[in-house]
């Protein structure tokens, strides 16, 4: 299996697909599927009936997973940079490639 380099917490902007050149902060990465939830990005309205959870039911807003290939992470200065890793003090470390700064 692939590792992903986007971790949860990241600020990442969308680059391709439908919802293109949004921003979120990533909620939850699906590591066998190469998707990751990002804060408002790609929400769905789902239909739920009634529940004892949910005892109104109806419409629900919820954020669908996004596939990894279609998110750039954001550096401090807001631009996107690709993910690289480098060992410092012993430890392994993401760098931007873009800054050379440690993520």
């Amino acid at each position: 299996m692939r590792k992903l380099k986007i971790k949860t917490g990241d600020t990442v902007r969308v680059i391709a697909g439908d919802h293109k050149g949004q921003e979120g902060k990533v909620r939850k990465v699906l590591i066998e599927k190469n998707k990751a939830i990002v804060e408002g990005v790609n929400t769905i309205s789902k239909h739920e009936k009634p529940s004892a959870s949910n005892p109104q039911g109806g419409i629900v807003k919820k954020e669908a997973p996004i596939h990894i290939s279609n998110l750039s992470l954001l550096d401090k200065d807001g631009n996107t940079t690709r993910v690289g890793y480098k060992e410092e003090d012993g430890k392994k470390v993401r760098f931007s490639k873009k800054s050379n700064e440690v993520i």
